[in-house]
């Protein structure tokens, strides 16, 4: 042992920073002094000890999933697994983040080159533009990923870092029985990331060398395992179950926040002194300037207010109820069954009288993108896929995050490899992506046809019995580029229409009134009283599915409650029918569209929630 880790302090140091990754990547003790030496040091040993081979497929050929490389034992007599000088630094090729990928092997050929050469694309008769789509249709055989969690680190530096190791490293084939590990590992010192490979069990000399790419699973979980290798190794789920079957009442309380107390059944709600301005206490900067009503008053201070409109998650029903009885708050108790992804989509199922149509897969409500939880109900997805793809039905997916907002770390694709990479990077639902929606001619760009969605907001005054409205005046967005359904490199301008948080995207704002106008041109054949007739019975349905069951499976009532959503909405052809398809309901929604458009927009909407005083012209009762 030579330089860094013959000095004790040099060593001391390194498990002082580096111990916790160390032991939670399960990396064996007596790999780590020699791994403090090579890092130190910069030795790039594993060409002394193994080999990558280029492999031969005779005259069969190799078919395009084929293994490129193999990588094997070299050295003589073999690798022992309690050898502590064997552990290698491999590496990375290639770190991406997912939007940018493409643009980053357009723009290095260098780089595009070198993919090829991992990934087994001849370059010599093909275009770099067919080189481009058929490494992004490969990475997702070759890519592994690891994300930056820290305090003070924003939601997107939090977003999944993908890399492709270099040729050694990609070279290494799964085995379910391996004999080597290989993870990642950042040397905090030179903030850099490398992979680090070891043995697990004594390996021969000449034996090939393997991992297994989905350690985590273990063999008793076998339909798991072989899902997740579907984009290494094809097997069929046509026999298992595709039909969804609404989960126990712990699924609604596993995983998430802290249960909820629900309010006092005692409690009538609170009294209102028509006497005096109703005083708001408001931690949003959009109710504190544009609430300007003489029927309320902003005050600084919680304790003085009749109605709470907090920007922050409230739990706490039962205490509020018995110490603060007269207070209103913009929550209700368990509403996250609407506005987290995974659980919205179970409550929408209520509403259907069977889950789908075997011949033609389609599956109910109408009004609901088929969704599937890529963490609970992955068998059935993968079945589901698997018998559209039999049926030569459209298999085009969106993955999110059940738990995130503003387009983050959303994928589209049409490939069952890609998907299935994408549970290791945080809860995902899969939800049909809808391939024929309802276009918007936009003359600002030479006539192009656009995707766009629909935003309503709505306004909940009770759950028993349920009492709610929608503001008619509703907010459209965007995207910025001709729709088109491409079979990879999918362009986020093209299919995403949420332009705010893009720097480099143009907004493009049309007003309701102004697009009712348009879209009466565009469609004169369906007006849009009748798409919005469509949209409220949508709407009410969400809104009964998600009070059907009691707490933690549904909404809970609260005399004290109000609250404001929003519903992302976008219009699909079913057939010569315009079908509004629900995208997500959002907690919190950014309202400062709705208030520059409309400077009464809180004086409205305050006056319906706390004062029982609808203004016809702008709201319209979805269920009362």
């Amino acid at each position: 042992m030579n330089g860094a880790t013959a000095d004790g302090s040099s060593f001391e140091s390194f498990l002082t920073l580096h111990e916790p990754q160390l032991r939670q990547s399960a990396v064996p003790p007596h790999f780590w002094p020699s791994l403090c030496n090579k890092l130190h040091n910069q030795i790039f040993d594993a060409g002394d000890s193994l080999s990558l081979l280029l492999l031969d497929y005779g005259e069969e050929g190799r078919q395009d999933d084929d293994p490129v490389w193999t990588v094997v034992v070299s050295k003589e007599g073999g690798i022992e697994e309690n050898d502590g000088d064997a552990i290698f630094l491999v590496d990375h090729a290639w770190t991406f983040r997912m939007d940018s990928a493409k643009k980053q092997l357009e723009q290095m050929p260098r780089l595009l080159t070198r993919m090829c050469v991992i990934m087994g694309v001849n370059q010599e008769n093909e275009t770099q533009e067919e080189c481009v789509k058929k490494v992004m249709r490969k990475v997702w055989r070759y890519n592994s990923m690891y994300s930056v969690n820290a305090t003070g680190i924003s939601i997107e530096n939090q977003m999944p870092i993908w890399y492709i190791m270099d040729e050694l490293g990609s070279g290494i084939q799964h085995s379910d029985s391996p004999n080597f590990r290989i993870v990642p590992f950042l040397h905090l010192p030179d903030q850099v990331t490398y992979s680090v490979l070891f043995p697990v069990a004594d390996c021969e000399e000449d034996e090939i060398v393997t991992r297994d790419f989905v350690e985590q699973y273990s063999a008793d979980d076998e339909k798991r395992r072989n899902a997740l290798l579907l984009p290494w190794k094809s097997t069929s789920f046509l026999e298992e179950e595709y039909i969804q079957v609404e989960p126990v009442k712990d699924y609604f309380l596993g995983g998430r926040a802290r249960e909820e107390s629900l309010p006092d059944g005692e409690i009538e709600g609170p009294e209102i002194n028509a006497n005096r301005p109703l005083k708001v206490y408001a931690d949003y900067s959009f109710v504190q300037k544009y609430l300007t009503d003489e029927a309320f008053e902003i005050v600084k201070s919680p304790e003085e207010a009749d109605v709470l409109w907090l920007s922050s998650h409230f739990k706490d029903y039962k205490e509020f109820s018995k110490q603060n009885p007269n207070k209103f708050i913009n929550q209700f108790p368990y509403e996250n069954v609407l506005t987290v992804k995974d659980l919205l989509s179970i409550v929408c199922r209520r509403m259907a009288s069977q889950h789908s149509n075997e011949d033609t897969l389609e599956t109910y409500p109408k009004w609901l993108p088929t969704t599937y939880n890529l963490n609970t109900e992955l068998i059935q997805f993968v079945s589901y896929f698997q018998r559209r793809q039999a049926k030569s039905l459209d298999n085009h997916w969106i993955c999110k995050p059940w738990n995130l907002a503003r387009g983050l770390d959303m994928h589209i694709t049409s490939d069952i490899g890609h998907i299935m990479r994408l549970p290791a990077t945080g809860p995902k639902i899969a939800q049909k992506y809808i391939e024929n929606p309802v276009l918007f001619h936009r003359t600002d760009l030479e006539g192009a046809h656009v995707k766009f969605d629909v935003r309503y907001v709505i306004l909940l005054k009770s759950t028993n019995p349920l009492c709610a409205y929608i503001y008619r005046n509703f907010f459209l967005r965007f995207a910025n580029r001709p729709y088109r359904l491409e079979e990879d490199g999918f362009e986020y301008e093209t299919h995403f229409t949420v332009m705010n948080y893009t720097e480099s995207a143009d907004l493009y704002h049309l007003p309701c009134a102004e697009f009712l106008i348009k879209w009466s041109e565009q469609y004169p054949e369906n007006p849009w009283e009748g798409v919005e007739v469509a949209i409220c019975e949508m709407l009410r349905e969400i809104l009964m599915g998600a009070v059907h069951k009691v707490p933690p499976c549904g909404i809970g009532a609260s005399p004290q409650s109000r609250a404001l959503y929003a519903a992302d909405i976008i219009l699909s052809w079913d057939g010569d029918k315009i079908q509004p398809k629900l995208l997500e309901v959002n907690w919190m929604p950014d309202c400062q569209r709705a208030c520059e458009y409309y400077p009464d927009f809180y004086n409205d909407v305050f006056k319906l929630l706390f004062l029982n005083q609808p203004n016809q012209n702008v709201f319209r009762s979805i269920a009362n």
